[in-house]
């Protein structure tokens, strides 16, 4: 087995989450899973899969952590291969480096609840923002059980119609056996007729899906067309996904403002797992 998915562990429930999801994950491509803990400090206390221990003093919190995240999965997922590491230098840049040789990168992400904001940790931020590989960001309430549902692309037609994303995209829909939903959003002419515009735009999406169709012809394709920012309708259509996939530009910032809106109001609010596909 040659591909390998790396998830990133610091022992907080968004991780175990994450954990939990790139599991899965891992089984369907199929993939190893490398699972690591990136930095010298140790930890804070967490509640393993298992539930609530205490540590022994002068324990190496990370590395019981790591023993015991890889002995859940492996008993939880039969046929799951799992190794961990431990990874020196900053969390980002170490992560970062892991996600060289991964198919896939998935870490954490904290949030307020299924009704409310959401808050993006610093080193996700850094990692996403800066990532060559695809990312995926889970919520503490995502990782537990399986969630059914359709893969949901964010698109734009004329700035994002990038084949690693649509790639992802059919990808992720075919080895879930799930529809594939596209949301994509198109501006007015200033001197607009609708008809005609709308028509422009169907038809360039026809043009663009026509041989991802050809080459997943099992895959259910919809789209949906909004004028202005997909975001809103991203983040609503969530709520229903099993997983959203958005593009990022390929950047060397360290801070995820360097991401586009639609993309980063995507990361901050939407309620399934997010992939962010580097691309172009």
């Amino acid at each position: 087995m040659s591909r390998t998915l790396t998830v990133g562990l610091d022992g907080s429930p968004e991780s175990l989450a994450a954990a939990e999801w790139a599991a899965r994950e891992a089984l369907l491509w199929p993939a190893a899973l490398r699972a690591v803990y990136a930095g010298d400090q140790q930890p804070s206390a967490y509640r393993p899969f298992a539930g609530e221990t205490v540590p022994v003093p002068g324990e190496d919190r990370a590395e019981r952590m790591l023993r015991e995240v890889r002995a859940t999965l492996t008993h939880r997922h039969p046929g799951l291969h799992v190794t961990t590491d431990r990874l020196e230098g900053r969390p980002a840049a170490a992560l970062l480096e892991a996600s060289g040789d991964a198919e896939l990168l998935v870490l954490g992400s904290r949030g307020l609840g299924r009704a409310g904001g959401h808050l993006l940790g610093s080193v996700a931020s850094a990692v996403l923002a800066r990532a060559e590989r695809p990312v995926v960001l889970v919520r503490a309430d995502d990782g537990a059980d399986a969630v059914e549902g359709d893969v949901v692309l964010g698109l734009e037609l004329h700035d994002q119609a990038d084949d690693a994303l649509l790639a992802f995209a059919f990808e992720a829909a075919s080895r879930r056996g799930a529809a594939l939903r596209i949301v994509h959003g198109w501006r007015l002419p200033a001197y607009p007729d609708v008809l005609s515009a709308g028509t422009d735009e169907r038809e360039v999406l026809d043009a663009l899906l026509r041989p991802w169709r050809e080459k997943y012809p099992t895959v259910e394709v919809t789209g949906e067309a909004v004028v202005g920012g997909a975001g809103p309708h991203l983040v609503d259509a969530s709520r229903n996904a099993a997983l959203v996939v958005v593009g990022h530009r390929g950047s060397h910032a360290s801070t995820v403002g360097s991401v586009g809106p639609v993309t980063q109001e995507v990361v901050r609010h939407a309620v399934a797992p997010v992939a962010v596909v580097p691309h172009g």
